[in-house]
């Protein structure tokens, strides 16, 4: 939680010194997803991480914590969006098993570009392809639950549109993903199983109301595979975001993550802080 309030204050503090170039509207670059990409909070979206135009470079950070019943996860993350083509990031997780000790730590790399449209402005939506490619620093525990590797890439296409004005008045947008994967619970447990060893295809989704140019909520889904044979469950969240600038965002959310490694009923609180440095 020091993290948190250090990097809040760092990107407060930066925001009242520098304006955020005036290409897109407010809000539409999305948040930072949990494995470093531009999108929602536990997926990723067509819309890259920062709000430069076809001759601009952003630099973005963020840091999220989400706080379950038996385990705490913990990320610290930045990504460069360049040309409102391509985005790059790089993101660490530590994932603390409060009730026994010990934590792993994975790395995730990440890469995205836009391949057709404009999330506000064509009439299609916005689609980009994506990978994200992730190493555990720490094997034991992936190796004793029986995964078969610990590093793998995830692929995934993504489409996204906002609809000005659809939601009684309010801006709406959704997001539909769809990711080959054979990662454990983001492959913090590994990669692959004795229940499966192939890539599957997960697919996931977001649906948000933009109440005003600085408020959102919504909710979103993500479906899991379960190679290890645990019972690895569906992720949601309920989530609202504060965005008083261009520089920084704030998101609160309720997060249901169901079975970890065999310790049902994992909810909690989610809570990230994001912004733009450059």
């Amino acid at each position: 939680m020091r993290l948190l309030k250090l990097l809040s204050f760092v990107l407060i503090t930066y925001s009242s010194l520098s304006l955020a170039g005036n290409g897109k509207l407010i809000g539409t670059a999305g948040l930072n997803q949990l494995e470093g990409a531009g999108g929602g909070g536990i997926v990723p979206w067509a819309t890259l991480s920062g709000y430069d135009t076809q001759d601009e470079v952003s630099v973005s950070a963020f840091i999220t914590q989400v706080n379950l019943e038996d385990y705490r996860l913990n990320v610290i993350g930045a990504n460069v969006s360049v040309y409102d083509r391509a985005e790059f990031s790089v993101a660490r997780h530590v994932f603390d098993l409060t009730t026994i000790g010990g934590e792993i730590a994975q790395k995730v790399y990440g890469a995205k570009v836009r391949l057709y449209g404009d999330v506000v402005y064509s009439d299609w939506p916005q689609i980009s392809a994506g990978l994200q490619h992730k190493e555990l620093e720490d094997t034991a525990v992936a190796q004793l639950v029986g995964s078969k590797d610990t590093s793998g890439t995830d692929y995934y296409l993504a489409a996204t549109k906002v609809h000005l004005g659809a939601a009684a008045g309010y801006n709406l947008v959704w997001n539909l993903t769809g990711r080959l994967t054979k990662a454990n619970q983001l492959g913090l447990l590994g990669f692959g199983g004795p229940q499966n060893e192939d890539y599957e295809l997960m697919l996931e989704g977001s649906v948000g109301v933009l109440f005003s140019r600085h408020f959102a909520a919504g909710i979103e889904y993500r479906q899991k595979p379960d190679n290890l044979g645990l019972g690895e469950d569906d992720w949601m969240d309920v989530f609202i975001t504060y965005i008083p600038t261009k520089r920084v965002n704030f998101t609160l959310a309720w997060a249901d993550l169901g079975s970890i490694a065999g310790a049902t009923g994992q909810k909690g609180v989610y809570l990230s802080v994001g912004g733009q440095l450059w």
